[in-house]
């Protein structure tokens, strides 16, 4: 049996060595990378550094454009996640409610997941045309506004001038759209993972407040919303991490580097633009990734904190012996 036993253990080392082996390669090696490049001063091509110490953290705190992505970051993700949770909860609930006996329901939650299929980059050049300038424009929004007589107008040269709107100029409407297009792409699968937390509450629960006279909007609200803290902490933790690291559509709306006025400029956008341009500065672009990851681990657990049900934290210090709040 022991000659068994250690065969069964050899094999399981042998299917996981693949996994191992890959992780270690692309994702472990290259956080170690990162972490040392931060203390040097390697630029470019070149293959020369030298070791500068904490001097990078440094310039990275008093980084007035650093600190300003960060600021952007978090408005365009704020603007995305609130209206995304609220829109997806309603559906989630109105699409898991048996009582409304609802027809369709496959074919609309295929419908609402769509969007998540279709890549960033595809989705960001699409909206870039549908919004695109020119002093005569053909783009679709410039071409329905003409249609309805409204231009841009403005005197130049003494003539009053006509002509469509740039709307990329505009950093609310810029803002606005990068965030749209954020909870356009994803409220849906946040639509599936609220379904699957309503469908593993207990069915007896419903059926005690139905029999107890509780309506739809009591049910919702008491029973419902409290049993699916657990998973819309798991959506806010996974939704902030995602939101730190918006890229693709604001960079490809705008010029690459967050216009108007750099307030579209996002922190990995920041990261891009030190890191691959320019001056190719890898050193402070890795200091940056540090600086992202240092703020989502930060902001993360003080969700979790936050979110955590009081209840159930007294609960725990009662067992261990600990003192009740």
């Amino acid at each position: 049996m022991k000659g068994i036993h250690e065969r069964t253990q050899a094999w399981g080392y042998f299917f996981v060595a693949p996994f191992i082996l890959a992780y270690g390669f692309f994702s472990f090696y290259p956080i170690l990378y990162t972490l040392v490049l931060g203390f040097t001063d390697l630029k470019g091509l070149s293959n020369e550094f030298n070791f500068v110490g904490l001097a990078n953290y440094s310039r990275l705190l008093k980084d007035q454009y650093f600190l300003g992505a960060v600021q952007n970051t978090f408005i365009i993700w704020l603007w995305n996640f609130a209206p995304q949770l609220l829109v997806a909860l309603l559906l989630s609930i109105w699409l898991s409610d048996s009582q409304l006996k609802l027809k369709g329901r496959g074919l609309f939650r295929a419908v609402i997941y769509m969007p998540n299929l279709i890549t960033a980059a595809s989705v960001a050049m699409l909206f870039r045309s549908l919004f695109g300038y020119g002093g005569y424009s053909v783009a679709p929004a410039n071409q329905f506004l003409q249609s309805l007589g409204i231009y841009h107008e403005f005197i130049r040269d003494g003539n009053m001038v006509r002509e469509g709107f740039n709307f990329f100029r505009s950093v609310p409407f810029t803002r606005g759209l990068v965030s749209f297009i954020q909870w356009w792409m994803y409220y849906g699968a946040t639509v599936i993972i609220l379904m699957a937390g309503i469908t593993g509450i207990p069915v007896t629960l419903y059926e005690s407040a139905v029999m107890d006279g509780a309506n739809s909007r009591q049910i919702t609200w008491f029973i419902t919303l409290p049993l699916l803290r657990p998973v819309m902490l798991y959506l806010l933790i996974t939704s902030m991490i995602g939101g730190m690291q918006i890229f693709e559509i604001p960079l490809l709306l705008t010029d690459l580097r967050g216009g108007p006025n750099f307030k579209i400029r996002t922190t990995p956008i920041y990261l891009y633009n030190i890191g691959f341009q320019g001056a190719n500065d890898y050193a402070y672009a890795a200091v940056i990734s540090m600086g992202m990851f240092t703020i989502m681990i930060i902001l993360a657990l003080l969700i979790f904190f936050f979110m955590q049900d009081r209840g159930d934290i007294r609960k725990t210090k009662s067992r261990t012996g600990g003192a009740n709040p």
